[in-house]
């Protein structure tokens, strides 16, 4: 039987290789679920609870603040890339090891290191963020236990390079079908290509100008793109359907209501002759301006930037809890099969948290 013990007196790094080590692809997280509930369970200072595959830890010390600590510990397909492996230039490779297990360790570590904290912290491990939205588990807590994910501030140690992202933009898909009228190729004059008829769509599309508000000095920039076209009967047959799928990545100033109505308003003449919603969730704003968020880019330094991908702050930001994200890992390399991690930036960004939650102004 394979050993799923997790030591968190490993620091975050040799932590972040065993959790590598222990496959956990979206579906498949109870092993490393069972692991963490019975790490976090050895510490008598947290209370414990867990729904489905999904485990949520917190400190109750009565503090002013409570502050918020996700991630999820799913991946995508193992690509031939584990077990992790280590080199000698200090980087981690390994399926996870950047999206997001690096993060995942610094939260495992933070719960075991820092049993006083000057706020009060919950510790929210979930599965299933790799795929569709449904099957969540940070919505599934939201919807079954909403008070386990209260707090006044949410820090999602999603992969950032070591840099603070606020918010998220909102992200939209659409079909959007157009109607023909089959004939004979050879006698086209008989029907109506419906093909053709998606002309104007795509001619919009290669129009548009990206709007980029700035939102608590957060620079957004919105995308609004065909990602699939599909449509033909045979070779020799005019089509009379044709779906032009088409993806909005929106910033969070706007509300799911307002960045439909804007598609919609969008292609409103482009012979639209169905509008079929495929998947849509909302943004969150950065949240910047509130004390704790204040406080945590002091203390963790840098320039935050605008999250133009959407993440799980999304969700926080929808229970009123400002949020965003911070972890160790570059994001450009998550998914990907040469998937890796810098070690020094895992446990930099457990340093740095460590730090902002012992200081004594925090309290």
């Amino acid at each position: 039987m394979t050993d799923t013990a997790l030591d968190l007196t490993l620091d975050a790094a040799a932590l972040t290789a065993r959790l590598v080590d222990l496959p956990s692809v979206s579906g498949e997280e109870k092993p490393l679920a069972d692991a963490v509930e019975a790490a976090l369970r050895a510490l008598p200072h947290l209370r414990v609870d867990r729904h489905g595959n999904n485990v949520v830890a917190r400190t109750d010390l009565g503090r002013s603040e409570r502050v918020v600590l996700a991630g999820h510990l799913d991946t995508v397909p193992i690509a031939d890339n584990v077990p992790s492996r280590l080199d000698d230039d200090g980087v981690l490779w390994g399926c996870g090891t950047c999206d997001m297990k690096a993060g995942v360790a610094v939260q495992l570590r933070i719960a075991a290191t820092v049993p006083e904290p000057n706020r009060d912290l919950t510790f929210v491990f979930y599965d299933n963020e790799e795929v569709a939205a449904h099957l969540n588990g940070l919505g599934h807590v939201a919807e079954a236990h909403p008070d386990w994910l209260e707090g006044d501030f949410a820090i999602l140690l999603e992969p950032s390079d070591g840099q603070v992202e606020g918010g998220c933009q909102g992200t939209l898909r659409v079909h959007l079908r157009t109607s023909g009228e089959r004939a004979h190729s050879a006698r086209a004059w008989m029907g109506s290509n419906a093909i053709h008829a998606a002309a104007p769509i795509l001619a919009r599309l290669a129009a548009y100008e990206p709007r980029r508000p700035v939102i608590d000095g957060l620079e957004y920039h919105e995308g609004l793109n065909a990602v699939g076209i599909e449509g033909g009967v045979a070779t020799n047959v005019l089509p009379d359907a044709c779906t032009v799928t088409v993806n909005f990545r929106y910033a969070p100033d706007r509300s799911m209501a307002e960045a439909e109505q804007f598609v919609r308003d969008h292609f409103s003449d482009c012979g639209v002759t169905e509008f079929v919603i495929d998947d849509h969730t909302g943004g969150a704003l950065p949240g910047l301006s509130h004390p704790a968020a204040a406080a945590f880019m002091a203390a963790v330094g840098g320039e935050a930037r605008p999250k133009f991908g959407w993440t799980d702050v999304s969700r926080f930001s929808a229970l009123g809890v400002p949020a965003v994200n911070y972890g160790p890992g570059d994001p450009l390399l998550a998914h990907k099969r040469d998937e890796r991690v810098e070690t020094a930036k895992i446990l930099d960004a457990e340093t740095r948290l460590a730090a902002w939650l012992t200081e004594r102004s925090g309290t």
